[in-house]
């Protein structure tokens, strides 16, 4: 309305919107100038403008490079409200500086700025104010004006001095990590006070002063303890993109807050074993059972390197399931147990892991305990599981604590589907996964182009379960484990005999590995499974393997046996009459012992020598004996006494 009634200069540009007016700042009154080179102190000038006058020569710079770089120090320090005043001191001075540029004096531009500032509520604000800030950047480059126009005034706040001795006490009652409240320390030295006679200020001020005095790492360090002062320093952010898929795993136990049933009628939480790739996030292998133990550990890293490989490099947690010296036997830093040179190898160190440990009771060196944490909300917590919850503290109990346990089963089913539903979880924030891609997608893409070493069938039976010596049985040479039955035709000779035996506890159903005293691989035992007493189809199987295998035996019998019993007895040779040599001494005969001379009479045929009898006399004479004998019996009648 103004523009129109005074006829203010412009003109007229069509652009998007429709035709518009644009007026020349040096066309308009004066207090308007005032008002729009306040908002705009860097506006352009349109065509329209009178030539700006011609400027004064400046004057050299009176302040030094330390003095503008404390400037801006002072600058950083201040609060926002007065950075806000620094600029808007700044963009009075400029708009003096373009009424004066437009042939205006200095003193009628800085009435009519410090009119608009008055407007605006600016205390203080008078052409005098705007020649006191003028000269504090006269002479001065444009990029440094704002650091110098900071206010130098600064809230002044009266402190009343507290005793030495009230101080002290103070300091000694609060800084402690039993954490009592400043009011109840107060409270004790104010009964102190009554007795030296000192003179406390408020509560506010011993606040106060703490505050400012004690840095948050001292009072954490006193309050707190060392365990929360070192959560203070920021956490060392490791980046596990430089490895490959399977190249680095880190393993750790957890336990799950659900009550489990136990075949053999227990009840109690499950605690798992489990392998995390570190490259990708994906658990690769995992075991549970009531306790932690060595033989956990091994059994979720046998997992692992029977599908997917022996990994390069493992960090393990301090436990003593962890650093047992079956898996780990040779390493020298481990924190558990005594190193000594007679050591057996372990597992992993045998083959050629990287063994790393990591820092006691310290969670972020084991990137697996992120994943512990999707797992007690995803599975300890699931609805199939609804009254066994535990809590995840003494505390934090459910209303329907212990009101049920589930099978053991049915908490296994639930582990292996959450399990792979969190591997397969698309999305993830990690590096590699870049808020698109899974766990699973990672290490496949990964794991298709590395160089994976595997491990020999004999390195895995090497990570099976060792059982005590047991005897197989005498009569068909198969083993008893568990209530099972192993039997094979490569432990069948061993019947009778002591051998010993390696499994894997969770399948038992399957087969066992046999081997020797001497610790000599001997064969695989398969599981031999009771049938009901009437199942004749079980009954018929049974009889065909028997045949079977009797018809093997059969023509492995006939295959050795080249020669018959017949053509071996022919073939033996004839025994050699053994010669004696004389006696060296005869002895004589006297007496009644004396042989008597005997009549001579027809002897009967000599028989054929046996080869057994010493001398052919003695055998002739026995049989003479025999004859006479003979008939001096009544009742004998020799061959042709008739005739």
């Amino acid at each position: 309305m103004r523009a129109a009634r005074e006829a203010w200069a412009y003109e007229t540009r069509t652009g998007r919107g429709g035709a518009k007016r644009f007026y020349a700042p040096g066309a308009l009154p004066a207090d308007v100038q005032a008002a729009v080179f306040l908002r705009t102190p860097n506006l352009t000038q349109p065509s329209v403008d009178l030539a700006p006058a011609k400027a004064k020569p400046r004057k050299p710079a009176q302040i030094t490079e330390a003095q503008l770089q404390a400037a801006w120090q002072r600058y950083e320090a201040v609060e926002q409200h007065l950075k806000s005043e620094a600029r808007r001191r700044l963009q009075a001075l400029q708009a003096v500086e373009q009424l004066v540029a437009d042939g205006m004096l200095l003193t009628k531009a800085r009435e009519l700025v410090a009119v608009q500032l008055q407007r605006e509520n600016v205390r203080g604000a008078s052409a005098a104010t705007l020649g006191r800030w003028a000269a504090l950047v006269d002479g001065v480059e444009k990029q440094h004006r704002l650091a110098l126009l900071v206010p130098s005034y600064a809230g002044g706040t009266m402190t009343v001095d507290i005793p030495v001795e009230a101080w002290d006490a103070f300091k000694a009652d609060y800084l402690r990590v039993e954490a009592p409240t400043a009011s109840g320390c107060y409270e004790r030295v104010q009964r102190l006070a009554r007795v030296h006679g000192w003179v406390l200020p408020s509560l506010k001020t011993f606040q106060r002063r703490i505050e400012k005095e004690m840095p948050r790492g001292v009072l954490v360090l006193a309050r707190k303890g060392r365990e929360a002062f070192d959560r203070t320093f920021p956490a060392q952010e490791r980046d596990r993109s430089m490895f490959h898929a399977l190249e680095g795993v880190n393993a750790d136990g957890h336990k799950f807050d659900v009550f489990v049933r136990w075949p053999d009628g227990t009840i109690a939480r499950p605690i798992m074993v489990g392998v995390q790739c570190l490259y990708s996030g994906k658990v690769l292998g995992y075991r549970i059972a009531e306790t932690e133990s060595a033989d956990l550990v091994r059994f979720s890293f046998r997992d692992v390197i029977e599908r997917y490989g022996i990994p390069e490099k493992v960090w393990l947690d301090n436990g003593r399931g962890f650093a047992s010296k079956m898996l780990t036997g040779g390493v020298a830093n481990r924190f558990r147990f005594k190193v000594r040179p007679d050591d057996p190898v372990g597992i992993l160190t045998g083959m050629d892991c990287e063994i790393h440990w990591t820092t006691p009771y310290h969670g972020q060196a084991k990137p697996i305990e992120r994943a512990w944490l999707d797992m007690c909300d995803r599975i300890s917590k699931h609805p199939a599981f609804a009254g066994a919850y535990t809590g995840n503290k003494p505390d934090a109990k459910p209303e329907n604590y212990g009101s049920k346990a589930v099978p053991l089963d049915e908490f296994v089913r639930v582990l292996n589907e959450e399990i792979a539903a969190h591997n397969a979880r698309e999305g993830r924030r990690s590096r590699v996964c870049g808020r698109k891609y899974s766990f699973d997608q990672v290490f496949s893409a990964s794991y298709a182009q590395s160089t994976i070493r595997k491990a020999s069938v004999e390195q895995l039976r090497q990570l099976l379960l060792a059982t005590d010596t047991v005897t197989a049985d005498a009569r068909d040479g198969s083993v008893r484990l568990a209530g099972n039955r192993y039997w094979s035709e490569a432990i069948a000779r061993y019947a009778g005999k002591k051998v010993m035996l390696r499994f894997d506890p969770e399948a038992l159903h399957t087969s066992v590995e046999v081997y020797s005293l001497a610790n000599v691989h001997i064969g695989t035992a398969e599981c031999i499974a009771a049938v009901g007493f009437a199942d004749t189809v079980a009954a018929k199987e049974h009889a065909r393997a028997k045949k079977q295998f009797r018809r093997a035996a059969q023509q492995q019998l006939e295959a050795e046996r080249r020669m018959s019993a017949a053509k071996l007895a022919k073939q033996l040779p004839s025994p050699v009459p053994e010669s004696l040599p004389p006696a060296g001494v005869v002895a004589p005969l006297f007496g009644k012992r004396a042989a008597k001379p005997q009549p001579q009479q027809a002897m009967p045929e000599p028989l054929q020598r046996t080869g057994t009898d010493d001398r052919e006399e003695a055998f002739g004479s026995l049989m003479e004996r025999i004859a006479a004998r003979q008939q001096g019996n009544s009742f004998y009648v020799p061959r042709g006494a008739d005739e």
